[in-house]
């Protein structure tokens, strides 16, 4: 295994903190293609506020995938995030590429961001449990972002009426 820049965790623990960022870092690529492009292809009658919104929450998911793959070195691994991992190795669903209706894009953005905040919450009990905390606080931070960017997105077709 390369160098690693922690103390005190073992081989056995960065290998499998190493995993998890990798699985997440694919899903933070994948997760970021959807937004773009949802971005460019999104029509309806919100047009430019889900736009602009999207450009900024791409920008965000850029910085979370290379944040997860900085922590995937500094443990002594690499990140593995080419396109071709990406694909074989998301645990998202597809994105549906010929959506156009702003309704359908923010289904699927909605539910796609659910599932990787699932799994981030997942991965904070794991590394808590492994004794990887600095790991554990990594997920834990970019949840709370995606929770929220869940909320921005999928509050759009939202009618605020109750049932």
């Amino acid at each position: 295994m390369p160098t690693a820049f922690v103390s005190n965790l073992s081989d056995n623990t960065r290998k499998e903190m190493i995993g998890l960022l990798n699985e997440r870092l694919a899903e933070a690529i994948d997760l970021t293609l959807a937004v773009k492009q949802a971005h460019w292809n999104i029509k309806g009658t919100s047009f430019i506020g889900i736009h602009e919104l999207l450009d900024a929450v791409a920008e965000r998911m850029r910085d979370h995938a290379d944040t997860i793959a900085e922590r995937c070195v500094i443990l002594g691994g690499q990140a593995h995030g080419t396109s071709q991992t990406v694909a074989s190795s998301t645990g998202l669903e597809p994105y549906p590429s010929e959506a156009r209706n702003q309704h359908h894009h923010v289904d699927a953005l909605r539910d796609r961001f659910m599932a990787f905040g699932a799994s981030l919450r997942e991965n904070i009990d794991a590394a808590s449990e492994a004794g990887d905390e600095d790991t554990a606080d990594l997920f834990t931070g970019i949840s709370r972002v995606i929770d929220k960017d869940a909320w921005f997105i999928g509050a759009h077709n939202e009618t605020g009426e109750e049932a």
